[in-house]
């Protein structure tokens, strides 16, 4: 089910998903693997490795893999970037430290977006942008409050759009899988 019907339908989300998902393993070495991921999660990564449940649908599967690469790529080139993506909830976190995440997240978002330009994809920004804003809402909820309510509850539809980061060059490394700490 699509969340907006200006949105690309489950075919287009799909083709994207295969074309993304060739230049991820062929470009960047990085396989991704379908499969039954551990709930509550929705995909996993390590720094050598994506993985995204089998049993997501189209458009969902599709935002894991690329915000999933995004992380992998912050997680090889920083340890901060992996210390930040296993972030406890915790109602006490500082502003400086929610800021912080903010720009974690959305790095990983913006380099999502330069993977898109990349495979040719140019009709996805806006859907990304939709994506990247829930998502964010959604992990201040969560860090705040440990509740992990619905995601589709902090959708917005025509969010600030991003700009693509240039993906540097990286070795994708095993570093630890996120669910080794807590990862939404």
């Amino acid at each position: 089910m699509t969340l907006d019907p200006s949105y690309p339908d489950d075919d287009r989300c799909r083709a994207v998903f295969n074309a993304v998902e060739a230049l991820i393993e062929r470009r960047y070495g990085i396989p991704v693997v379908i499969s039954d991921v551990i709930d509550p999660f929705t995909g996993d990564l390590d720094g050598a490795e994506i993985q995204i449940d089998h049993d997501l649908e189209a458009e969902e599967a599709l935002f894991i893999l690329v915000h999933l690469f995004g992380h992998t790529v912050q997680w090889n080139l920083s340890e901060r970037g992996r210390t930040l993506g296993v972030q406890q909830p915790d109602p006490h976190l500082s502003e400086e430290r929610m800021a912080e995440l903010h720009q974690y997240e959305r790095e990983a978002a913006e380099l999502s977006l330069s993977l898109f330009h990349e495979a040719g994809v140019h009709d996805f920004d806006q859907w990304l942008a939709d994506f990247f804003h829930c998502d964010w809402s959604y992990l201040v909820h969560f860090y705040k409050t440990a509740e992990k309510r619905p995601f589709k509850s902090f959708w917005q539809v025509g969010t600030e759009l991003l700009a693509p980061k240039p993906i540097p060059e990286f070795t994708p490394t095993v570093w630890r899988a996120r669910w080794d700490g807590v990862v939404v």
